[in-house]
């Protein structure tokens, strides 16, 4: 049976810089540190790496976590920040906001990019929203989200 996500991961080539983010941008809180050195079997095969070692950190918020990973062996290829969002591959996970034009605001001032300021809700009633993707210093992106209807907690896209 399967219960529900209990986290999202990412790579990076700068995992001090992402857990800054997260942690003093976006307000998740840090959990923990750590991670391994190469030279153990048993994470090659889970990983499905030869050699590897990686730092890794785990953040909270809410009642999901956030995994971050920096490979020092074998080093992960750099992406584009810019990369589009139907690329294959992880597009977004989402943040729930009460006030999406605030959070907006305080994001971009912070340093974040986002692809257009939130536009107005396009509907009302259950699953009605605004939202709008942003960006983290690596180019992941970032939906915001603000439910119209605060009562109906699963809005459709």
């Amino acid at each position: 049976m399967i219960r529900g996500i209990h986290h999202v991961a990412i790579s990076t080539g700068d995992i001090d810089r992402l857990i800054a983010f997260y942690r003093d941008v976006i307000g998740m809180e840090f959990v923990r540190e750590s991670g391994w050195k190469a030279g153990s079997d048993e994470v090659d095969r889970i990983v499905g790496l030869t050699g590897s070692a990686a730092r890794s950190a785990k953040l909270r918020l809410g009642n999901a976590y956030l995994e971050l990973f920096q490979y020092i062996s074998p080093e992960g290829a750099t992406q584009s920040p810019d990369r589009p969002v139907n690329d294959h591959g992880y597009t977004h996970f989402c943040l729930d906001v009460v006030d999406i034009d605030a959070e907006y605001e305080r994001l971009s001032a912070a340093g974040m990019t986002f692809h257009c300021p939130p536009p107005p809700a396009a509907k009302t009633g259950p699953g009605a929203q605004r939202s709008t993707y942003g960006r983290d210093p690596d180019g992941n992106v970032i939906e915001l989200q603000e439910l119209i209807d605060p009562e109906h907690q699963l809005a459709i896209f």
